[in-house]
């Protein structure tokens, strides 16, 4: 039998525009043709042949713990970090130390940040 692989994930929102307007805005993920044509999708291609699929939906409170959370890896953490800072979004380390930086033991560099809907995204630089 064939090892299962991941090919996307999927992440509900409360305003399409606005999600997709982050996620492009922040990582520079193009947008890639989606097949429902119904203005409730955004498939966005997040490299390594894998995709995000945004998908707005009547919406209901969600839970959110940083525990639980996507994390991007990028090769300069300064130009990312400018870049939110252009863009007005605040980062926090793990314990949530807003403007800084964590360091893990292995000297890689991680930041949290939250999307429009809250939920935890990390980013760091083990690109």
């Amino acid at each position: 039998m064939a090892q299962a692989k991941i090919t996307h994930i999927a992440v509900y929102v409360k305003n399409l525009k606005r999600s997709t307007d982050f996620y492009t805005g922040v990582f520079n993920f193009p947008e890639l043709d989606e097949p429902f044509k119904d203005g409730l999708h955004t498939w966005l291609d997040i490299g390594n042949n894998l995709s995000m699929h945004i998908i707005q939906a009547p919406w209901e409170p969600v839970t959110i713990n940083k525990i639980n959370h996507i994390c991007f890896s990028i090769p300069d953490m300064d130009g990312f970090i400018a870049n939110l800072n252009k863009l007005g979004i605040e980062y926090e380390d793990w314990p949530g130390k807003k403007n800084t930086i964590n360091i893990r033991p292995d000297g890689i560099k991680q930041i949290y940040i939250r999307d429009p809907d809250g939920y935890w995204l990390e980013i760091n630089d083990e690109y």
